[in-house]
């Protein structure tokens, strides 16, 4: 089918730091081959036979796939800015940041965040949804509002790029976080819509920052985008090094570490905590790609699969989407090729 190109202005920031490109975007009846994917910030769940794709755009964008290789885009998860954000975060229009989406309870959980470039004055929202199925009568998204917030001299952390994961006693935990501090881990309720009590924090992943740095200021400790995976025994934590969303100036990568315990500490191959600095580079940018960053790793059908956008050196840094299966090595590490 011949693809019919319509141009969308859009933020494309999944980070404290971003570019402002024209992404093209196909007719809602198009089918686009995977090499054909514009997006940022990918995350992807499976439901039956079709796998959805959740990544940043005005209101959520979302795309559909019956193979991972050829995708269909759906309408957006919030046709309205959430109120609550709008009223809430000062710069904030809608078009929101790294979502995160996993199914737990008998509904699926979206997370997203909600900020404005370069600040911390950011939140995590929370919807639901019993089914990702359009045709499905109980089709229907319900947002919750806000889980957390950063508020800037406050907080020495930034409340984005959320993660969930539910540990092998069926608690759930988010990761989040960019620049700033670094990486916090923060146990949730049962039902995901806030913050257990009593709370329990955790520091996952820092690097270190430049001693005159303001509080205020994200700063140059670039770490961000957390994705914490359960494989074995192991709980193995994905960050990404690096800076995001320059085009061919991207420099991003993916770093790793893992824990028996999902609050850590985490530790590279060479035994360093993440925490302190640590964390061993999974995959990063080469001839073909400019940098990598901001991935998911998932199991689909006894599969291990590693998604992120990168920055293609043959379209001038357009970041598209990239989808690879992981293999481990015997001691227990994943390996990811890039290609």
């Amino acid at each position: 089918m011949k693809l019919r190109i319509r141009l969308l202005t859009a933020f494309i920031v999944g980070s404290s730091f971003a570019i402002l490109p024209v992404q093209a975007r196909a007719a809602a009846d198009d089918i686009i081959t995977v090499d054909k994917v514009m997006t940022h910030d990918p995350v992807m769940i499976k439901e039956k036979d079709t796998y959805y794709l959740f990544a940043t755009g005005q209101g959520i964008s979302v795309m559909s796939s019956r193979d991972m290789k050829n995708w269909k885009f759906e309408p957006s998860v919030f046709a309205e800015a959430p109120q609550w954000a709008v009223d809430l975060i000062d710069g904030y229009n809608g078009h929101t940041w790294a979502p995160d989406v996993i199914y737990h309870g008998g509904l699926y959980h979206l997370f997203y965040s909600c900020s404005a470039f370069g600040k911390n004055t950011s939140a995590i929202g929370h919807a639901t949804t019993p089914t990702l199925d359009r045709k499905d009568p109980r089709f229907k998204w319900t947002d919750h509002g806000k889980v957390i917030q950063s508020v800037p001299n406050r907080d020495s952390w930034n409340a984005i790029d959320p993660n969930i994961i539910i540990d092998e006693k069926g608690t759930p935990w988010m990761s989040f976080g960019s620049f700033w501090d670094g990486i916090k881990l923060v146990r949730l309720t049962d039902d995901l819509n806030a913050v257990a009590e009593p709370q329990e924090w955790y520091s996952i992943s820092r690097r270190q920052r430049s001693v005159n740095v303001k509080a205020e200021d994200a700063g140059d400790g670039a770490v961000e985008a957390p994705f914490i995976m359960k494989h074995g025994e192991y709980y193995y934590l994905f960050v990404s090094f690096d800076y995001c969303c320059r085009g061919l100036k991207s420099d991003y990568k993916v770093a790793v570490g893992r824990s028996k315990k999902v609050c850590g500490p985490y530790l590279d191959r060479d035994g360093k905590s993440m925490e302190h600095g640590g964390g061993t580079i999974l995959v990063k940018g080469n001839k073909d790609w400019a940098g990598i960053g901001h991935c998911a790793a998932y199991e689909f059908d006894g599969k291990s699969y590693f998604i992120a956008h990168a920055y293609s050196t043959k379209e001038n840094g357009t970041p598209k989407l990239i989808i690879r299966e992981i293999n481990w090595t015997s001691d227990g590490w994943p390996e990811v090729e890039i290609y």
